[in-house]
């Protein structure tokens, strides 16, 4: 299929693998342009049954308990993000010589002739932040439309659904680049490279590769991070558009083609007019939420996305006033006896963790769970001159302590062996014991929450719960 445009859907053979939201919305909107469509899944739960019964009420074929054979007659797969490449299914396409694609494929293949163009995001962390800031700041230009993409409706949905947008903000996973060689934004950004998925890639190299497909065939502008050198490699090896730029943003002063930060100032030199001496003022800095480091660069990276697309500069700052973070990313929780207690749950992999302590000083901090084959080492030598103490909770907790051993002896560890559900209350009482006035309690637990919670927001809601329980007590 590759970048060719498909004529018509009807009577082709198509199976979806996966029984999730976008297995699902790929189902429906396949079979309703006339495909016969099967969706395959290994699970066999009372959910997927249920789920299963209302696609087949529709008259789309389902096969349960069974994510390895390949249908007979199919002509294409589609999958959902999380499936791996190496997964028996696609091993069987391949031998016969079946292409396999994503949803977010599907959902470009699908677009009309006058179909908005993407503003795309991607990148290690900060993706779904700056996908919101994004879509905020083009609200406040007056501009209709929504963030997609690894957050919210599932994008064929959006695509699909007749209603018309002006430009979507599109968050893409390293998953759903991987299974989408069409996608053609009119700009796009990788916020950051670090190791997370390599499980999944298979390697560091390879999880670059797939992150920087997001700038193939980019129209108006490349946006990288200044910070990232990598991230500037896969700009330099894309293959772009005539006359599209690239551009650099950095919390530092702006060279020409970037945007940065200039006392407190959100600044542009890049979509000026003589962009060699002049600047364009965009926000203060007072005016990301929160003002954290790591959130100002998610912020000039919304920027310069907006900016390429023609947004005015005022539109920026209302749009950045406007944006409110989703929970549980370095979310403030409560105030008690003079400790702040911050919720960063979201932080799942090293770097994130890392973004999240350099914005506070003095720390203690809570951490642990699935490392998904992380190392620790770099974090915590990075980190060690702010943390005032360390509570480590999860699986993999005695990686941290290793880490910390190391570069970080004089640091108190408080181990909680233990996973049960008052675990993590434990844990901010230990963190309270440990912390000083002016102190700031962190959940950053720089790994995966799937050992002891659903999910990290799940986890997020403990803690919180647990400062709230604190702050009872105390008042």
């Amino acid at each position: 299929m590759g970048s060719r445009q498909v004529t018509s859907w009807h009577g082709k053979n198509i199976t979806v693998a996966g029984l999730g939201v976008s297995g699902i919305s790929a189902a429906r909107a396949l079979a309703g342009l006339g495909a016969s469509v099967t969706v395959v899944d290994g699970g066999d739960s009372e959910g997927h049954r249920a789920r299963a019964a209302e696609l087949e009420a529709a008259g789309i074929s389902v096969r349960l308990a069974d994510a390895t054979t390949l249908p007979e007659g199919t002509d294409l797969v589609v999958t959902s993000p999380g499936w791996k490449p190496d997964s028996p299914l696609f091993a069987a396409a391949a031998e016969a010589g079946v292409e396999v694609v994503g949803d977010v494929e599907i959902a470009w293949l699908l677009r009309g002739p006058d179909a908005a163009p993407w503003l795309a995001i991607t990148g290690t962390n900060g993706k779904t932040t700056t996908t919101q800031m994004l879509a905020s700041i083009l609200r406040a230009a007056g501009l209709k439309t929504a963030a997609v993409g690894n957050i919210g409706t599932p994008i064929i949905d959006v695509v699909t659904g007749g209603e018309a947008y002006d430009v979507l903000a599109v968050e893409l996973s390293s998953y759903q680049l991987h299974w989408a060689p069409s996608v053609r934004a009119h700009s796009a950004v990788v916020l950051n490279l670090a190791p997370d998925h390599l499980d999944w890639h298979g390697s560091m190299e390879a999880y670059a590769v797939d992150k920087g497909r997001i700038y193939e065939g980019n129209t108006v502008a490349c946006v990288y991070n200044v910070a990232d050198r990598a991230t500037e490699d896969l700009v330099v090896e894309a293959d772009v558009e005539e006359g599209c730029r690239a551009i650099g943003f950095t919390l530092g002063a702006p060279g020409p083609s970037m945007l940065g930060v200039v006392d407190g100032i959100l600044v542009d030199r890049a979509f000026v007019e003589n962009r060699q001496k002049n600047a364009q003022e965009l926000a203060q800095v007072e005016d990301v939420n929160p003002p954290a480091p790591h959130n100002i660069a998610n912020a000039l990276a919304a920027a310069a996305l907006a900016r390429a697309f023609g947004v005015e500069p005022r539109a920026v700052r209302d749009g950045l006033r406007d944006f409110r973070p989703d929970a549980h990313r370095v979310a403030h929780v409560d105030e008690v006896d003079g400790v702040t207690y911050v919720d960063d749950s979201k932080a799942t992999n090293t770097h994130a963790a890392e973004a999240s302590l350099a914005a506070f000083e003095p720390v203690v901090w809570i951490a642990g769970g699935l490392a998904k084959g992380a190392t620790f080492d770099e974090l915590v030598r990075k980190s060690a001159e702010r943390l005032r103490a360390v509570v480590l909770m999860g699986a993999d907790r005695a990686l941290i302590a290793d880490a910390l051993a190391r570069h970080a002896p004089q640091v108190p560890v408080v181990d909680l062996d233990r996973t049960d559900t008052g675990a993590m209350l434990a844990a901010v009482r230990e963190a309270a014991r440990l912390a000083e006035r002016g102190d700031t309690v962190l959940l950053a637990p720089a790994c995966a929450s799937m050992d002891m919670f659903a999910n990290y927001n799940e986890r997020g809601d403990a803690f919180a719960d647990a400062v709230r329980e604190l702050a009872a007590e105390s008042a």
